[in-house]
């Protein structure tokens, strides 16, 4: 089982799970006006109890502060509580379920309890002495890697003997003889933990079986010795009982429980009972005594609903004097604290948000073909190795790759290029039509957990030999973006921009502005954009080593009405334009820093090429040109841009082709749209 990330989500309290009584959802109040769930009100105990500190007394001297306030913070009260860990099953499942076993041992050392208690199926078992005795060994091993001290539970996999030469106690000789003893009992911080052996098979003709109830009955020398126990145990603030088969389930069990369940009611401070083999979670309170079944630590498994337990889990059990808290926890979720540094988190972040190369170009003809190679490239900037998956893939069935997906480790400041080719089969770029692009999944091999990184895509370049679309005789086309994920994307490659003077422009309706909203941005570090900021037009351009961002005052524009706004460097100065007026200007002298991201209508763009900071309204006749078209305070106004040898970009918003519209600069650079945008009548 890979080790994912830990997610709250998925940490189960069992016995707060079955005391909810009442809706799953809070309704808001003074308090907690943004609240939308109430699941955190459902306790299975009380309040810990507190001690006050005061100007005297005892506990005024674990207090400290040179503030005054009014505000008087309680202390815990200083008594014993302790922690302890159940592991459920361990086989039942393939051999290397001890690498989810070695998992559960890794994340127990990081919490350190007390102890660690088993219910039994330790080793795959059902066989002769030698391979018994090489599981015994192996589990063994990787439990003793644990901080703290363990306790083993004999299940039906440590017992029962497949194979010639059976003897009449299979392996109960050598379990004793390795594990321990097949029943005991310990006492710690007055509790008492007592272990049981529920597969003594058939007291009259010693069959063992899981399914047969006369199989399934507790000797009387175990019966009688339990006894026993429970009354040397009679001053403990707590009885813990560890079996492996949850008897009081009854069905192939029988009802022998029913005398032991009998004698732990009557002891009368026999808290809970733990046991495993059903490999699931359940929760079964009775008389005042709590029944806890696990699932796995790498047993079978089928993980058929893993939020209700089925999955590969332990228990936390946390004891006070008064009470019991449960916790469920999955294998693996567990972070180390020690392990996440500052660098490497960041290490992180840059392998996640980091745009890939991604080399070559599929040209497609007017029939929607075309095949070509293509290249990603993925660099570890991290410190541990990375296992990496790339998968070229499409909602488009017409898509064809070769191959399908590639693997690849890559170590620490290494580059690893994954090739392709690609293609795809004539059909008209329509509505149906949709993108290609690389999926890639990574993972950091960090020596304590395995770090997975959301799941990052990769468009792959491509052009369409489009026809332009006629302008609309009826309407005129507008854009319109909603504000909520909606842009048009411009790949970077097909913008013939080199160094040197530009010339930004374009026409917009802005329904709404609140926040930050970018317009027509390639802005990260780098490159040029128009923002409208709360109402605030400005433009930015990265010259030299730094921005320089001219901008107008806030509130000059405004919702529902159709402006004009242009960017331009000259290589002295950078000025920005309102509605064909001059509104702001810098003088700067410096190149220009470019970036391989993409040109985002009705978007900022971010460090991978996604869109942030979406604009929310209506976008018209967007240009982009290798020089300074003006120049004066004043000019007039065009509506509709044209075309010269000055253009590198130009966006008429005419007609689209399946998710394409179309740029008439000549250079191919056909915005794709994203999200929910489209074409509508400008208004």
């Amino acid at each position: 089982m890979k080790a994912k990330h830990f997610c709250t989500n998925h940490i189960v309290a069992i016995a707060s799970l079955l005391t909810i009584a009442g809706p799953a959802f809070a309704q808001p109040n003074d308090l907690t006006p943004n609240l939308i769930h109430n699941r955190h009100t459902h306790h299975h105990n009380p309040k810990h109890e507190v001690v006050m500190p005061g100007s005297d007394g005892e506990h005024r001297s674990r207090f400290f502060t040179n503030r005054i306030s009014d505000i008087v913070l309680p202390l815990p009260e200083e008594k014993d509580a302790y922690t302890f860990v159940v592991f459920g099953d361990r086989t039942g499942g393939p051999a290397d379920g001890v690498n989810i076993l070695a998992d559960a041992v890794r994340d127990t050392n990081l919490f350190e309890p007390d102890l660690v208690m088993t219910v039994g199926d330790l080793v795959e078992g059902y066989n002769t002495t030698g391979p018994w005795i090489t599981q015994m060994r192996e589990y063994k091993a990787i439990m003793d890697e644990l901080r703290c001290p363990w306790f083993p539970v004999a299940g039906n996999h440590d017992i029962y003997w497949r194979g010639d030469g059976r003897p009449p106690q299979e392996h109960e000789t050598e379990y004793e003889m390795y594990f321990g003893p097949l029943w005991y009992a310990f006492e710690h911080k007055n509790s008492f933990f007592i272990v049981l052996y529920s597969d003594e098979g058939n007291p009259d003709t010693g069959e063992r079986s899981i399914s047969n109830p006369a199989s399934q009955v507790m000797s009387q020398e175990q019966f009688d010795w339990l006894k026993s126990m429970l009354t040397q145990a009679k001053d403990a603030e707590h009885v813990f009982l560890f079996l492996h088969h949850p008897r009081w389930l009854r069905n192939s069990y029988g009802d022998d429980w029913d005398k032991v369940h009998e004698e732990l009611v009557k002891a009368g401070n026999v808290t809970a009972v733990f046991a495993g083999h059903i490999h699931r979670m359940r929760y079964d309170p009775k008389d005042g005594i709590e029944y806890v079944s696990l699932a796995t630590v790498g047993g079978g498994q089928s993980e058929v609903v893993p939020d209700t337990g089925w999955l590969h889990q332990y228990n936390i059990i946390t004891v006070r004097k008064d009470q019991v808290a449960m916790a469920s926890v999955p294998v693996g979720e567990a972070q180390n604290v020690r392990e996440i540094t500052g660098e490497f988190a960041d290490e992180a972040y840059n392998l996640a948000t980091r745009q890939l190369p991604v080399a070559g170009m599929i040209e497609l003809d007017r029939t929607g073909s075309g095949s070509d190679d293509i290249a990603v490239k993925i660099t570890n900037p991290t410190r541990y190795p990375i296992e990496v998956t790339v998968i070229p893939d499409s909602a488009d069935s017409r898509w064809v790759f070769a191959p399908d997906h590639r693997h690849a480790k890559i170590e620490p400041g290494a580059t690893t290029q994954f090739a392709y080719n690609i293609g795809r089969h004539a059909h008209a770029a329509d509505h149906t039509f949709r993108i290609a692009e690389f999926v890639v999944d990574a993972d950091i091999l960090a020596p304590t957990f395995r770090y997975t990184i959301p799941t990052i895509h990769a468009s792959i370049p491509m052009t369409l030999d489009m026809p332009a679309p006629l302008p609309s005789k009826a309407e005129e086309l507008a854009c319109t973006l909603d504000g909520n994920g909606d842009y048009l994307e411009v790949p970077s490659a097909n913008i013939a921009l080199p160094d040197g003077p530009i010339t930004l422009e374009c026409w917009f309706n802005p329904r709404r502005m609140q926040g930050r909203t970018g317009l027509v941005t390639k802005t990260e570090n780098s490159e040029y954009g128009f923002f409208v900021s709360d109402g605030t037009p400005s433009f930015s351009i990265f010259l030299g080593d730094a921005y320089v961002d001219v901008a107008g005052e806030r509130g000059s524009i405004t919702t529902n009405t159709w402006h004009h706004m242009a960017g331009v460097y000259d290589g002295n100065q950078v000025r920005l334009y309102l509605d064909g007026n001059l509104i702001a200007s810098q003088d700067a002298h410096a190149s220009r820093r470019t970036n391989n991201l993409p040109l985002l209508i009705g978007a900022d763009v971010t460090r991978n090429g996604d869109g942030t900071s979406f604009f929310n309204g209506q976008i018209d006749e967007v240009r982009v040109s290798t020089t300074a078209r003006y120049h004066s305070s004043q000019f007039p106004l065009q509506r509709r841009f044209t075309r010269d040898d000055d253009t590198a970009l130009l966006i008429h918003m005419d007609g689209t082709i399946g998710p394409w519209t179309y740029d008439e600069s000549g250079h191919k650079a056909h915005p794709f749209m994203k999200g929910n945008a489209e074409l509508i009548s400008a208004r």
